[in-house]
């Protein structure tokens, strides 16, 4: 461009100099007779479909890593959490191993079940702010993707295929399975 916003004019190589200008330049034959400078319809679609797929490509790879990523940090302590449910479950079990409370109880046994309380509530909202929830399934429809089946129980008062009675609770991590509740499922009684 020049100093009055003019177009400049380029030879293309003719002996008319500057009659000819670049942003119109007529397609020139190759020795095969193959025309260059013209792309055609058909070449624009092709090339505007692989570039169309390239760009999705992209973005899926860009998904994939950021979902990788995403489960990496959130999945990372897994093998710790499932090792930490077992000290969680077994304080659960120490707690229901001590004498039913009552009035007549030495206080170093009611003091013994109050620390014992308080360290697993401590322990269990640890396990809570670091994604590991623990779920009672009483009552709850029986699911093999969230329960094992030990036991069946014959129950009127259940609906067939509920869960009588849990043995230990159902444990996961950000929503995914650490260890499946051992469950009792009821059944309809024989008439």
């Amino acid at each position: 461009m020049t100093a009055n916003n003019e177009r400049t004019s380029y030879d293309v190589g003719g002996s008319d100099a500057g009659t000819e200008r670049a942003d119109i330049a007529e397609p020139t034959e190759d020795a095969s007779g193959a025309v260059f400078g013209e792309t055609s319809k058909a070449e624009l679609a092709e090339m505007r479909d692989r570039w169309m797929r390239a760009e999705a490509e992209n973005a899926n790879v860009r998904a994939r890593a950021k979902r990788d990523v995403d489960d990496a940090r959130n999945f990372a302590v897994q093998k710790f959490a499932a090792d930490a449910i077992e000290t969680a479950e077994n304080m659960r079990r120490a707690l229901a191993r001590l004498p039913i409370p009552s009035m007549a109880e030495p206080d170093s046994i009611a003091g013994l079940r109050a620390g014992l309380l308080e360290i697993e509530r401590g322990f269990k909202t640890l396990l809570e702010r670091n994604g590991v929830r623990s779920k009672d399934p009483t009552g709850d429809v029986f699911d093999p993707n969230f329960h094992q089946a030990m036991a069946e129980q014959e129950s009127v008062d259940l609906p067939n295929g509920s869960v009588a009675k849990a043995l230990s609770p159902v444990w996961t991590l950000n929503g995914r399975l650490l260890k499946p509740a051992m469950v009792v499922v009821a059944k309809t009684p024989a008439s």
